[in-house]
C-alpha cells in the first residue's frame, strides 16, 4: 500500500467509535474469508449439503420440503393468500382493470422486455445477461461482490439499471398473472429465469452480491414467489432445493454485511425487513428464528432515528419515506400473521407516516418528488409509478380503519387487495372515506408545510420546504431549501425537476438550486454537491413563522446557503395562500452587495409557458392554467430544462425564470392566479408610502395587499403597520375579509379593521362585519411556530367556492 493510500484509509478511520471500527473489521474479515474460500456457508452450499443449512428435524428431502411449504398455505404469510378464490374475486369486482394489465405486463416480460425504473422495453438479451447495464451497454466483471467497482460508472454503467432487474420484483408480475389465468408459461417462465439466475451468478460472485440491500430486495421478491407459485408443477422440489440454499446465503449476507455505519437509512431498514421475510416465511431454515429476531430489532430500533417527532423521514426524501411506510406497514402485517406477535411495536410508525403521506399527496394521489427518487418499490404490485401513494393508503385505510386514508385512497384498490384480500375489502368498506378534518397542515420538524383549500380532486395545493438539508452526509437530498411545488384546480402545475440519475453529469444539474422552484443568487446554488451523494456546502433552512386558518394559510422561512459568496446574502421567502383564490410568494435577498437575483419555476411535462415581462403564464394545449405576476426590478424569461418523472426517465419542459440585478437588499413578489372557467384576475402594482402595495381584481370585487417592514405602509385608503396586510372589498366597496403579519393595526378609509393592543404576528377576520368582535385565543388548530396570537372571525366562506376548513 502507498503512503498515500495509508493515509486515506487513516482518514476514514479517525473519529469514529470502537463498535464502528469493530464491525467494519467484522465484515472486511468475512469479505476476505469468502475469496479465499474459507466461508464454511459457502462450502455447504457448493457441496450440496442442504441438510447442513436446515432447522432440526426438518427433513432434507427435497420433494417433503415441497410439500410442507405447499401444505402451510397462506398461514404466515399476507391476508391475501388465505383465499386465493376470494381475493381473486374482490379483485376482479373492484379492480376490474388490473387483471388486463397484468397480464399485458407479463406478456412483454415473456417476450424478454422489462419495463423498469424510468426504461420501457429493456432488453437484457436472452438468456438474460444478469451483469449488463443495457442502457450504456456496459457489463460488470464477475469478481468477488467486494471487488467489483459498481459505482463505477465507465466500467459498469449504472449499477442501477442492473440491479432493478436483479431485484426480481417482475417475478411477481408474472404470479400475479398466473393466478389470473393458470397459465403454466409464467410459471415456467418463473423456473426458467430462476434457474438461470443460479447458475449465472455463483454465490458471492459479480454485481448482484455488492449491495446488502439488493441482495435482500431479491430475497423478498423469491419469498413472494414462492407463495404465488408452490401450486405449479414448474415449481419442482430441485428447483426448491436450490432456492432454499441460495436464500441461506442470502440471509447470511445480509446478516453479515448490514449497513449500520455504511448507509444507515432506507438501506439498513430494507436489509432487516429482508431478514424478517426470511426469517418468518422460511422456517425451515435453521437461522429463521435468529434472522426473524435481529431483523425486528432493527427495524423497531430505527423508528425513533429515522422518523422525526413529526412523522417525516429524517432524509428529507419523499420516496424514501414512501419506502419506510412500505417497510413498516409490511413488518406490522406480517407480524400480525405469525403466532402471539401483534406487531404492536410497528403500529406507531405505520400510522405517522401514513399521516405525512395523506397530506404531502396532491390532488391526483401524487406526491411531489422532494429530494432523490430512486424509482424502486418494495413490492410490484400495481402498474401505478411509485409517486403514485393512493393504494398505500388504501392499505392504511384498512389497516387502522381510516376513514381520511380511504378518501385519499381515490378507490384505487388494486395494491392493497394483493396484500388484504377480500378481508382486507370489507375492512375498507367499514372504514367509510371521508375527508380529513383539516385541510393545511404543518410539519414544523420535517420542515414541510402543505398549504390547501379542499380535499376534492380539484382542490388548490402548494408544498413549501424549510426542513434541514438531510442528515448525514445529506447522500438523498437536493438544494431545495425554500422551495414550492403547486398544484392548481388539482392539477400538478410547478414541480420539483426530479432525480434522473445517481451518477454522471446530470447528477449535479438535478440536485441544483436552479432545478427547483426556488431563488439562485449569481447563478449560485443554495447547497453545493461534494460527491454523488455528499454535500461540501450545506444551507441551513428554517421557518419563521407558520399559521392557518379557514381564509388564509401563511408562511414563512429563511436560510444561510448564500451565506458562502463573497459578498454574503440571505434568502427569506413567505408564501400567503388566500384559499379558493391564489398565492402570494415574496422572495427577498438580503446582501450589502451586488447581485443577480433569479426566482425559477418549472413546469410540468406536457405544459406550455409564455412570457410578457413582469407576467407569464402556464398553459395545458392553449388552455391557460395559472398566471404568474411578477413585482421587481427584472422581466421573466422562458428557457428549456428538465424534468424527470422517474429515475431513468426525463423530458423535456419550459423553466419561467423570473431574473433582475441590483444592490442591496432585493425583493421580488409573485402571484400565482389559477385560472378557472375563463376568468383570469388582474394584478397590477399601486403608489404606495412606506412600502408596496397590490391591487387583485377577481370576481365579486378586489383585494389589496400591502408590503412593508413594519414600519408603516398605506395605499388606496389601506393603511398598515405590518409586514404585510390583506383586505378584500366587495363589488360595493365594503370590507369583507382581512389579514395582518406582524403588525398591530390595519386600517381602512380610516376606520380599524383590525387592532390589537400588544404587537401580534396574525390577526385575521372573515365576515361582513370585518374587525367586529374578533375572538382572541392563544393558536390556531393548524399548530402554531413563533407566533404569539391569532384572532379570528368566521361567517362566511371564500368566494366562489366550497367552504375551506382546516
Amino acid at each position: 500500500m502507498t503512503g498515500a493510500g495509508l493515509l486515506e484509509k487513516l482518514r476514514k478511520v479517525r473519529g469514529r467509535d470502537a463498535g464502528e471500527l469493530r464491525e467494519r473489521a467484522e465484515q472486511a474479515l468475512a469479505a476476505w474469508r469468502e475469496r479465499a474460500g474459507f466461508d464454511p456457508d459457502l462450502r455447504r452450499v457448493r457441496g450440496g449439503r442442504l441438510a447442513e443449512l436446515l432447522a432440526p428435524a426438518v427433513p432434507a428431502d427435497p420433494a417433503e420440503l415441497l410439500a410442507r411449504l405447499r401444505a402451510r398455505g397462506g398461514a404466515g404469510f399476507f391476508p391475501a393468500f388465505a383465499d386465493r378464490g376470494a381475493t381473486l374475486a374482490a379483485l376482479r369486482a373492484r379492480a376490474p382493470e388490473h387483471e388486463a394489465a397484468t397480464l399485458a405486463r407479463a406478456e412483454r416480460l415473456l417476450a424478454g422486455r422489462f419495463d423498469l425504473l424510468g426504461y420501457e422495453g429493456l432488453s437484457y438479451g436472452d438468456p438474460i445477461d444478469w451483469q449488463l447495464d443495457p442502457v450504456a451497454g456496459k457489463r460488470a466483471p464477475l469478481l468477488h461482490w467486494s471487488r467489483v467497482p459498481y459505482l463505477n460508472l465507465a466500467a459498469v454503467g449504472d449499477h442501477k439499471v442492473t440491479w432493478e432487474v436483479n431485484r426480481h420484483q417482475w417475478l411477481v408480475t408474472l404470479g400475479q398473472a398466473y393466478w389470473y389465468s393458470g397459465d403454466e408459461r409464467y410459471a415456467r417462465a418463473f423456473a426458467e429465469r430462476l434457474e438461470e439466475w443460479l447458475d449465472a451468478n455463483p454465490p458471492k460472485l459479480g454485481i448482484n452480491w455488492a449491495s446488502s440491500l439488493e441482495v435482500a430486495f431479491r430475497a423478498i421478491s423469491w419469498v413472494w414467489a414462492l407463495q404465488l407459485f408452490k401450486e405449479s408443477p414448474a415449481l419442482t422440489p430441485r428447483l426448491l432445493a436450490r432456492l432454499l440454499a441460495s436464500l441461506h446465503l442470502h440471509g447470511r449476507h445480509v446478516e453479515r454485511h448490514l449497513s449500520t455505519y455504511f448507509s444507515p437509512n432506507t438501506h439498513l431498514t430494507g436489509e432487516a425487513l429482508g431478514l424478517y421475510y426470511i426469517g418468518t416465511q422460511l422456517p425451515e431454515l435453521r437461522a429463521a428464528p435468529r434472522w426473524r429476531a435481529r431483523g425486528r430489532a432493527i427495524l423497531i430500533a430505527q423508528i425513533a432515528r429515522h422518523l422525526r417527532p413529526d412523522g417525516v423521514y429524517f432524509e428529507q426524501a419523499s420516496q424514501y419515506h414512501r419506502y419506510s411506510t412500505e417497510f413498516y406497514l409490511h413488518l406490522l402485517l406480517l407480524a400480525r400473521a405469525q403466532v402471539g406477535d401483534t406487531g404492536e411495536a410497528a403500529q406507531g410508525a405505520a400510522r405517522r407516516l401514513l399521516d405525512h403521506l395523506l397530506h404531502l399527496a396532491r390532488p391526483d394521489g401524487t406526491i411531489p418528488l422532494v429530494g432523490d427518487d430512486d424509482g424502486g418499490r418494495l413490492v410490484q404490485l400495481d402498474d401505478r409509478p411509485p409517486h403514485d401513494v393512493r393504494a398505500l393508503l388504501a392499505t392504511g385505510a384498512a389497516v387502522f380503519g381510516s376513514a381520511a386514508y380511504a378518501h385519499a385512497s381515490r378507490g384505487d384498490l388494486g395494491g392493497m387487495l394483493w396484500l388484504l384480500g377480500a378481508e382486507g375489502l370489507r375492512r375498507f368498506d367499514r372504514a367509510g372515506a371521508a375527508p380529513p378534518t383539516g385541510t393545511s397542515r404543518a410539519f414544523p420538524d420535517g420542515g414541510f408545510f402543505v398549504l390547501r383549500d379542499g380535499w376534492t380532486p380539484e382542490a388548490n395545493y402548494l408544498l413549501f420546504d424549510a426542513g434541514p438539508h438531510g442528515v448525514m452526509n445529506c447522500g438523498h437530498a437536493h438544494a431545495d431549501a425554500l422551495a414550492v411545488e403547486v398544484a392548481a384546480a388539482g392539477r400538478p402545475v410547478l414541480v420539483d425537476a426530479g432525480t434522473f440519475a445517481y451518477a454522471g453529469e446530470p447528477r449535479d444539474a438535478f440536485r441544483h438550486a436552479a432545478a427547483h422552484n426556488t431563488v439562485t443568487v449569481d447563478g449560485e446554488s443554495s447547497s453545493v454537491p461534494g460527491g454523488a451523494f455528499a454535500w461540501r456546502h450545506v444551507a441551513r433552512a428554517r421557518h419563521t413563522l407558520w399559521e392557518s386558518g379557514p381564509r388564509f394559510d401563511y408562511v414563512e422561512g429563511a436560510h444561510d446557503g448564500f451565506a458562502r459568496l463573497a459578498l454574503p446574502a440571505e434568502h427569506r421567502r413567505a408564501v400567503l395562500f388566500v384559499k379558493g383564490g391564489y398565492w402570494v410568494v415574496r422572495d427577498r435577498v438580503l446582501s450589502a452587495g451586488a447581485h443577480q437575483v433569479d426566482v425559477h419555476w418549472h413546469l410540468a411535462l406536457g405544459l406550455e409557458g409564455a412570457v410578457d415581462g413582469g407576467a407569464a403564464e402556464v398553459r395545458d394545449r392553449g388552455a391557460p392554467l395559472l398566471r404568474l405576476a411578477a413585482f421587481g426590478a427584472g422581466a421573466f424569461e422562458r428557457g428549456e430544462g428538465w424534468v424527470s418523472p422517474r429515475y431513468g426517465a426525463r423530458g423535456a419542459a419550459p423553466v419561467l425564470r423570473y431574473g433582475q440585478r441590483g444592490s442591496g437588499a432585493q425583493e421580488v413578489i409573485t402571484f400565482l392566479l389559477p385560472v378557472a372557467a375563463g376568468a383570469r384576475p388582474a394584478v397590477r402594482e399601486m403608489a404606495a408610502s412606506g412600502g408596496r402595495a397590490f391591487e387583485v381584481a377577481h370576481e365579486g370585487g378586489t383585494d389589496v395587499l400591502l408590503a412593508g417592514e413594519g414600519g408603516g405602509v398605506a395605499a388606496d385608503g389601506v393603511e398598515s403597520d405590518g409586514e404585510l396586510a390583506w383586505v378584500r372589498r366587495d363589488a360595493e366597496g365594503r370590507v369583507t375579509a382581512a389579514l395582518l403579519v406582524r403588525g398591530s393595526r390595519l386600517r381602512v378609509n380610516g376606520r380599524d379593521v383590525l387592532a390589537a393592543a400588544a404587537r401580534r404576528e396574525w390577526l385575521a377576520t372573515d365576515g361582513d362585519e370585518a374587525g367586529a368582535g374578533i375572538n382572541e385565543r392563544g393558536g390556531s388548530e393548524a399548530g402554531r411556530v413563533d407566533a404569539r396570537d391569532v384572532g379570528e372571525q368566521v361567517t362566511a366562506g371564500p368566494p366562489g367556492g366550497a367552504r375551506a376548513g382546516r
